[in-house]
C-alpha cells in the first residue's frame, strides 16, 4: 500500500467522544473514500474503528439512520434535504458533514434507443417511436439521480412527470433490469453504466458532469443530532475521510482502490471496469471517451470538500420546480442548517488544508 503523505497520530487531535462507528454505503465506485479509510487505517490514526455497513438502497439508508442503526453514511445530497424537509418519508434535521465527490454519474439508454437518437433524431420522436411511455429508472425520489434524470429529459422537450414512467430501483440492478427490457434507461452512479455496456444492452447517452460540471454528488451525512453530541467524533471523522480523499486522488492509488472495490463485500464485480471509471476512461459504444465529460474527483486543493450551502440550494430549487416543494421560503437557512461548515472548517485546519 502506498503510504499516505503528512501522516498524523490521533494524540494531535482532541479525541473522539466515541471511538466505534456504524458507517453505512452502497455498492458504487464513489463509496471508495470509506472503503479508502478502513483498508488505510486512516480512521485507526484518528481514534476511530470504522465498521462499514453495506446497504440494498438509499431508503434503507435513509431508515437506518434515522433510526440511529448507521451512525453516519454514504448519502446522496436530494436524500439528505429531502429528509431535513420531510419529502416522501419521516423528517429529521440532518447533517452534511462533507462532499465526498464531484461528478462521476450517467444516464444510460438502450441500444434502441442510443442507435435512433444517434441518428440526430430528436428524444421526443424517439419516445414517440415506442408507441407507449418509456421506463426509466432512479436511485430515489430526491435523490441526484432523480434531478439529472428530470433536468436533462426538460432540456430534451420531454416532460419527465408525464411523459415518462419513472421508477425507483437500486443501482445495482439497474444494469439487469435493463437487459431484461424491464427498462429503457436508468440514471445512477458508476460502475452500472459500466456493466451495462459490458453486457451490450445499453449505452451512456450523456455523464452527469455534462448537465452539471464538477457538480456534488455524494455526501457524509448524519443526524445533526449526532454532529451535535459528539462534536469531536464528527470531526475526527470528517478528518479520517478527508484524507482517503485526498490519497484517492493519485492515480497509482486509485488503481489500488479498485482491487479493494472489486471484492465481494463491496462491489463483487471487475476490478478492470471499476479502475477505467475511477481513472476517468468513461467510454461510450465505439470505445472513445465521450466528449467533455469530467471525472469523478474526491479531492482538490481548492476545497472542493467543502460543504457548500449553494449546492444544497440547487436540489431545492429542483425539487420546488417539480412540484415536491411548494414553499420557496427560508431555503436559505435550510441550507446553512445542513451544511456542518463549522466542523468541516476546523477538521479541514487541524489537517493543514
Amino acid at each position: 500500500m502506498t503510504t499516505p503523505a503528512n501522516p498524523s497520530t490521533s494524540c494531535e487531535f482532541t479525541q473522539p467522544e466515541r471511538s466505534h462507528l456504524r458507517i453505512g454505503f452502497l455498492p458504487l465506485t464513489d463509496c471508495a473514500p470509506l472503503i479508502t479509510a478502513v483498508m488505510m487505517n486512516f480512521d485507526q490514526r484518528h481514534g476511530l474503528t470504522l465498521e462499514l455497513c453495506k446497504q440494498a438502497s438509499w431508503a434503507a439508508i435513509r431508515d437506518k439512520l434515522l433510526s440511529g442503526e448507521l451512525d453516519a453514511a454514504q448519502t446522496l445530497y436530494g436524500l439528505v434535504y429531502g429528509v431535513q424537509l420531510g419529502l416522501g418519508g419521516p423528517q429529521s434535521d440532518m447533517a452534511i458533514l462533507m462532499t465526498l465527490n464531484r461528478n462521476g454519474q450517467a444516464i444510460t439508454v438502450s441500444n434502441q434507443i442510443a442507435d435512433a437518437f444517434g441518428k440526430n433524431k430528436s428524444l421526443k420522436s424517439v419516445f414517440a417511436d415506442l408507441g407507449r411511455k418509456p421506463v426509466f429508472a432512479q436511485t430515489f425520489p430526491t435523490g441526484t439521480h432523480a434531478m439529472w434524470l428530470n433536468y436533462w429529459l426538460a432540456e430534451q422537450g420531454i416532460d419527465p412527470l408525464n411523459d415518462i414512467e419513472s421508477v425507483v430501483i437500486p443501482p445495482p440492478l439497474m444494469a439487469e433490469a435493463l437487459a431484461q427490457g424491464e427498462l429503457d434507461g436508468f440514471c445512477a452512479g458508476e460502475p452500472w453504466h459500466a456493466v451495462a455496456q459490458n453486457k451490450n444492452c445499453g449505452r451512456i447517452i450523456v455523464s452527469s458532469s455534462q448537465i452539471w460540471p464538477n457538480h456534488p454528488e455524494k455526501a457524509l451525512a448524519c443526524r445533526r443530532e449526532f454532529s451535535a453530541l459528539y462534536p469531536n467524533t464528527a470531526q475526527a471523522l470528517i478528518r479520517t475521510i478527508l484524507e482517503a480523499c485526498r490519497w484517492l486522488e493519485n492515480p497509482v492509488n486509485k488503481a489500488t482502490a479498485s482491487t479493494w472495490l472489486a471484492r465481494p463485500e463491496f462491489l463483487n464485480i471487475s476490478q478492470e471496469l471499476i479502475a477505467s471509471q475511477l481513472s476517468g476512461e468513461i467510454k461510450n459504444e465505439s470505445n472513445s471517451a465521450l466528449s467533455a465529460v469530467l471525472p469523478i474527483r474526491f479531492f482538490d486543493e481548492q476545497g472542493m470538500n467543502y460543504p457548500l450551502a449553494s449546492d444544497g440550494l440547487w436540489f431545492l430549487e429542483q425539487f420546488h420546480r417539480w412540484g415536491l416543494l411548494e414553499s420557496s421560503d427560508n431555503w436559505k437557512q435550510i441550507a446553512d442548517k445542513v451544511c456542518q461548515t463549522e466542523h468541516y472548517s476546523q477538521a479541514a485546519q487541524s489537517l493543514g488544508l
